[in-house]
């Protein structure tokens, strides 16, 4: 068993913290105060590939694999949950469903811009009556002429106000339920593919979740995604692989608020002495830190799983499941750490503990993954 990456992964890793540190870093506080989209940052990161980490070289991409899209959605959570968000759901949803089900001709034509990052992916499942039960969306696709008709709504759809390509799920046979979903590619302009808001959020605040409207929506019959009424299988694929993404940003998120108390605890003196001399203090840092490295390894593990071709998914919704917790937990015993002074936004605590929050939603909840992982148990 090697617990070390690769030459290649470590230069990554390396490039990849540099850049957070001096290209996202800055204006982070920023952009969470404010709601604003890091539009001056697309550009740079298209410029490392950070749009087509797992897309092969053939199709614009940078060709790594999975292991190497976590090592950097965690570099980029460390300093700021909402860009990482944003690589993560581009590449791990939208880009991963062209990838592993659309023809050939659609990966020419979706995926070269998406890799090089002239546009954003969006993928929209959610629906206001269908979150973690995804099998009951009632957004309706009928065959009109040489094409469809989409109406319905979708919530919660990251990139949704400013995405260039969307892959919409929607049913094309009601009476079959999860087995009557179908995916469709769709471009921005489109007549009857609306915003109705952009969300106002707890945490990530930079990233844009916004509602999609969809009325009389017409697509061409090309832009179906994989097989008609066969869309329930594909997504459950997608979305496994997406967990090792979120999986990543926890992980990242958590690190972040270790290495922020560890520098604080250092610096802060009470009665005299740095608190980090402290046993309360030093149990919290321990604990964390442990934490941390245990939901790195089991990301670490998931993505190797998934980048051999093994059987991931229990391993994903573990991963997913004890970092997002992990995230949470290392987060609030970071602004406690930090005191007063972590309830304020000068310091990134604060905001790493609202990031940490989406963790243990997103991508199923915890009490999802907890019925997903009994039932692989259960098996």
């Amino acid at each position: 068993m090697d617990f070390e990456l690769t030459e290649e992964l470590r230069v990554l890793k390396h490039t990849i913290r540099d850049f957070a540190r001096t290209e996202i870093a800055p204006g982070a506080a920023e952009r969470d105060e404010n709601k604003r989209f890091p539009h001056e940052l697309i550009s740079k990161m298209a410029e490392l590939g950070l749009f087509g980490v797992t897309i092969p070289e053939e199709y614009g991409g940078a060709g790594l694999n999975t292991l190497g899209l976590a090592v950097i959605v965690e570099e980029i959570a460390r300093v700021d949950g909402s860009v990482a968000l944003i690589v993560s759901s581009h590449n791990s949803l939208c880009a991963e469903h062209i990838l592993g089900f659309g023809n050939e001709e659609q990966k020419r034509r979706y995926l070269v811009p998406l890799a090089r990052g002239e546009k954003l992916g969006a993928w929209a499942l959610t629906e206001p009556s269908s979150g973690s039960d995804a099998a009951a969306l009632r957004t309706r696709a009928q065959v009109i002429g040489g094409g469809w008709i989409l109406n319905g709504e979708k919530f919660f759809t990251t990139q949704g106000s400013t995405a260039g390509t969307y892959i919409i799920m929607a049913s094309t046979d009601l009476a079959q339920g999860k087995r009557g979903i179908s995916a469709f590619i769709v471009e921005r302009g489109t007549p009857g593919l609306n915003v109705s808001r952009v969300e106002n959020k707890l945490g990530v605040r930079a990233s844009d979740t916004a509602a999609l409207s969809l009325e009389e929506l017409r697509v061409p019959k090309d832009h179906l995604l994989g097989e008609l009424n066969g869309a329930f299988r594909d997504v459950l694929k997608v979305l496994a692989g997406g967990r090792i993404g979120l999986g990543a940003m926890a992980v990242g998120l958590a690190r972040g608020a270790l290495e922020e108390s560890l520098r604080y605890a250092k610096q802060r003196r009470q009665f005299g002495r740095p608190i980090a001399d402290f046993g309360a203090i030093q149990w919290k840092l321990a604990d964390m830190a442990t934490e941390v490295d245990a939901a790195r390894l089991l990301v670490y593990r998931a993505a190797y799983l998934r980048d051999k071709g093994e059987s991931f998914a229990r391993a994903a919704s573990e991963a997913k499941l004890y970092a997002s917790e992990v995230a949470m937990r290392a987060t609030t015993q970071a602004v406690q750490i930090h005191g007063g002074s972590g309830y304020l936004k000068d310091y990134p605590v604060e905001r790493y503990f609202r990031d940490a929050k989406l963790c243990e939603i997103g991508e199923g909840t915890s009490e999802i993954h907890r019925i997903v992982i009994a039932k692989e148990l259960l098996k």
